[in-house]
């Protein structure tokens, strides 16, 4: 936001004069009602003036039959915390969400059907439990916030723990691409197409026909190549629009996806809010590149933690990997599954360094709405076919398609009926 410099001939001087707030806007006004002073600018009247916002319900009782909440108050202390009637709160979403986190609780305590109204007064240690699912949610609302603010993609991520008090995950640093790390860099493509029509009318076929490739998506944005073939699409050089049916990892991605606590011990995963369909793009897998020297330096780091973000660039030769550790997307939060709804391809757009492919993620098969994302962390390829080139057959021939660096036997948890048992 912006606050407008005032005041005087001053102000009729610079009155088009703006400097950086680093309030926002619900933070000024609630220092307009901190200070009981009304400001039309900011929407804050003698009428609103004492209409505060409920950050979240603390605790619950019921005395004659009148129920209470006690309520820590957005932007202000837990000493200015309040008892309030419910007639006096607004503010029926958090209201219903404390009924359910209460009601949850009260049937992990016991393991029974919860009651169909709350006890007239709740313990020190539920109270405790609910402060905490408040101050969680706040936490992860902020997160996800910040996660749509960074963003540089259509579809838009949501956060949502119905399991634990985890909160945001801690040093971890949303990016939208590769993060180049020390004295590594990429090379620019040198030439681009000059096609009218690049799925219909394409000049020496388009960018992958001149590197002697197959055109990789139908008109509908799917990938028709057998795993483990390259995609090459258009670049920063080519003549056509961002629209054109080559451009389509680059776009980013495209679908509502929300980062979620899972019940069964995974930790973070991603589930669609939509569907997706078979062969579609999904998303990349990005993080800082490393050399493989630094990653078996940082694996056994991580196999220490018992964390798995290092994914080998094996493409052509085993020289790069992207460490999404600390550095990644929504991917980053991506489970293993032995039997998986996301196939991996190799990348090309405005880098043709054959040692440093993009990531790319596509289903292979419809995914519905409010199913789990996720991919073989030990993907294995298929040979190519006798009339691929020899990037393709190394590439098949390498085993790996860029799966996370081996390291130590770690059992498996998705839980599909052609479970491995162990992720490596």
């Amino acid at each position: 936001m912006s606050l407008a410099l005032g005041g005087g001939k001053m102000a009729e001087n610079l009155k088009d004069c703006r400097v950086c707030g680093k309030s926002s806007w619900s933070q000024l006004q609630d220092l307009c009602r901190l200070a009981k002073t009304s400001c039309p600018a900011l929407g804050i009247s003698r009428k609103n003036l004492c209409i505060f916002e409920v950050d979240y319900l603390c605790n619950y009782k019921k005395v004659r039959e009148q129920e209470y909440y006690l309520v820590k108050w957005r932007g202000y202390p837990d000493s200015e915390n309040t008892w309030e009637p419910r007639r006096n709160l607004r503010c029926a979403g958090i209201l219903k969400q404390f009924h359910r986190d209460l009601e949850q609780e009260l049937f992990r305590r016991s393991g029974r059907r919860p009651r169909v109204r709350p006890p007239r007064h709740l313990d020190a240690a539920l109270v405790d439990f609910l402060v905490q699912k408040g101050r969680q949610r706040k936490a992860l609302q902020r997160w996800e916030r910040e996660l749509n603010a960074k963003r540089a993609h259509k579809g838009r991520i949501s956060v949502e723990n119905e399991v634990d008090l985890h909160g945001p995950p801690q040093d971890f640093t949303y990016i939208n691409e590769y993060k180049m790390g020390e004295g590594i860099t990429l090379s620019q493509m040198a030439t681009g197409c000059e096609c009218k029509d690049c799925l219909d009318d394409q000049a020496n076929g388009c960018c992958p026909g001149a590197l002697l490739k197959k055109f990789a998506y139908n008109v509908q944005g799917q990938v028709r190549l057998q795993a483990g073939q390259p995609i090459y699409e258009c670049n920063a050089r080519c003549r056509c629009s961002s629209d054109c049916p080559n451009r389509v990892v680059q776009r980013g991605i495209s679908y509502n996806l929300c980062i979620f606590r899972t019940a069964n011990g995974r930790g973070w995963g991603v589930r669609t809010l939509e569907k997706i369909r078979n062969h579609s793009f999904v998303m990349e897998y990005v993080g800082e590149i490393i050399t493989s020297e630094e990653a078996e330096r940082r694996g056994q780091i991580y196999d220490r933690q018992g964390i798995t973000y290092l994914f080998d660039l094996d493409y052509v030769e085993d020289v790069y990997t992207v460490d999404a550790a600390y550095y990644g997307n929504v991917s980053h939060f991506v489970n293993h599954s032995c039997s998986p709804n996301l196939q991996v391809y190799n990348v090309f757009v405005d880098n043709l360094d054959e040692r440093l492919p993009r990531i790319a993620f596509f289903a292979t098969r419809t995914i519905w709405a409010g199913e789990e994302l996720t991919f073989d962390y030990n993907m294995q390829v298929d040979p190519i076919d006798v009339e691929s080139t020899r990037m393709d057959s190394n590439f098949g021939l390498a085993g790996l398609t860029g799966s996370p660096k081996k390291r130590v036997r770690i059992e498996c948890k998705c839980g599909t009926e052609s479970c491995r048992k162990y992720l490596f």
